[in-house]
């Protein structure tokens, strides 16, 4: 699966980001005892093939990673470990480049960032189909989608969502209009200048944000600072598990600006084509994983202390996944 010749080929992975992903790649790989247990490995023999995984460096992203990681090692596949690169442009050009064979990515990052339509397509399965399709001349195929969507959205602590009055986003639109001091926002590196992050918003909305009122701060950090009032309201995915331990309020998008973020995962073609086998390990974990599985999962990291592989490894245990 994985071409060793290909290792030079990293035109925009060098210096500390290759770093980045040698790190990654020497994580635990204890994992040995899951070869050819539970149902994968009673279905499915990979014995012989080699993949390798990648992930972001998010909560969710390092869950999605080690499930994929254990499914494959599951089925009797070496697996080549690359979770937790950093940022969403460092994976997708590893996975393009062939330094990668597949991980899990976002419909409306697939559609906006990658593919650099302006605007997401209402509807997860017209977003599921539209960037299917267009995304295959780059020679990536986007498995079906699981039903969990963690899109982008904006929350506020309820102390400030009712001190302010806020319960959409259209209402911090008028909040800047006439108020603009209160209107303070805390922001992750990406959502600062993605086209579907705060630019985007801002133009859909009809508001502008003065420089002084957007603090830029790791994503893991807005939630905490957002429920303690250190700003008005804050960038959050709505699948993470903070998001309801904390208390916080999510306004209405109202113009619904914020595509589909539904989970799919990516797979270089010619990879798919030589062990299509992969499909069929993965649509039935895909379909349960849905909003409030994903929400209980990423708590269980965030708000509970665990250990993302550990997480993943206990729930393909308890599907019957992996013995």
């Amino acid at each position: 699966m994985r071409n060793t010749k290909k290792r030079g080929r990293w035109p925009v992975l060098t210096g500390a980001l290759t770093l980045v992903m040698l790190v990654a790649a020497c994580g635990s790989d204890g994992n040995d005892d899951v070869a050819g247990s539970g149902s994968i490995g009673e279905k499915f023999d990979l014995s012989g093939a080699t993949v390798t995984v990648g992930s972001k460096e998010f909560t969710e992203q390092l869950i999605l990673g080690n499930l994929t990681k254990l499914a494959l090692t599951a089925a009797g596949a070496k697996v080549d470990d690359q979770i937790g690169l950093q940022g969403s442009t460092t994976v997708r050009a590893a996975l393009t480049s062939g330094e990668i064979d597949l991980y899990w990515e976002y419909l409306g990052t697939g559609w906006v960032t990658y593919l650099q339509k302006e605007k997401g397509i209402p509807g997860a399965k017209a977003q599921f189909e539209a960037v299917r399709d267009a995304d295959a001349a780059n020679g990536v195929t986007w498995l079906d989608p699981a039903p969990f969507n963690d899109t982008y959205a904006i929350a506020a602590s309820k102390e400030t969502a009712e001190r302010l009055g806020v319960t959409s986003i259209s209402d911090i639109a008028a909040l800047v209009a006439s108020n603009p001091a209160d209107a303070t926002f805390c922001v992750g590196g990406e959502f600062s200048t993605r086209p579907d992050g705060l630019p985007g918003l801002e133009k859909a909305y009809g508001f502008k944000l003065a420089p002084a009122n957007v603090s830029n701060v790791q994503d893991a950090l807005v939630y905490n600072q957002v429920d303690k009032g250190e700003c008005a309201f804050g960038s959050i995915t709505s699948t993470d598990g903070r998001v309801a331990s904390l208390g916080l309020t999510v306004l209405t998008d109202d113009k619904q600006f914020f595509p589909p973020f539904n989970g799919s995962m990516n797979v270089r073609t010619d990879v798919l084509k030589e062990h299509p086998e992969i499909k069929e390990i993965f649509a039935p974990i895909a379909a349960e994983l849905d909003d409030t599985t994903m929400v209980g999962l990423n708590a269980k990291v965030d708000v509970d202390g665990e250990d993302p592989a550990d997480v993943a490894k206990d729930w393909l245990t308890e599907k019957g996944y992996i013995g």
